[in-house]
């Protein structure tokens, strides 16, 4: 995992999401799922290109379960988008880069 990505718990998503000055993509995960080792590479990559924008966040499903509860969160990987604390977009499934690009510009 690139060192931009931030690795989530149920304890710091109010902290690091829901109080977060900048928008957060947060990436539904989980070890067993080989669509979110497909996607990883992509959120690493964007979390790189927009560091100081958008905050790139992984929460694994299986060891933070309360958080995906919370959320309804069904499907692996399921990325949501948060601004100002609240959802805005929401993917679902290894998409395409220029797929999740375009959503990333959409948040902005």
């Amino acid at each position: 995992m690139a060192g931009d990505v931030i690795e989530l718990g149920d304890a710091e998503f109010q902290r690091e999401v829901l109080e977060s000055k900048e928008p957060v993509l947060v990436d539904f995960t989980a070890t067993w799922c080989p669509p979110c080792r497909v996607i990883a590479p992509v959120i690493d990559a964007l979390a790189t290109e927009y560091k100081g924008r958008m905050k790139m966040a992984k929460l694994n499903v299986d060891d933070h379960p309360a958080t995906p509860e919370q959320y309804g969160i069904r499907a692996m990987p399921t990325l949501l988008f948060f601004k100002g604390g609240k959802v805005v977009k929401q993917v679902v499934g290894a998409v395409p880069r220029a797929k999740l690009e375009e959503a990333v510009r959409q948040v902005l």
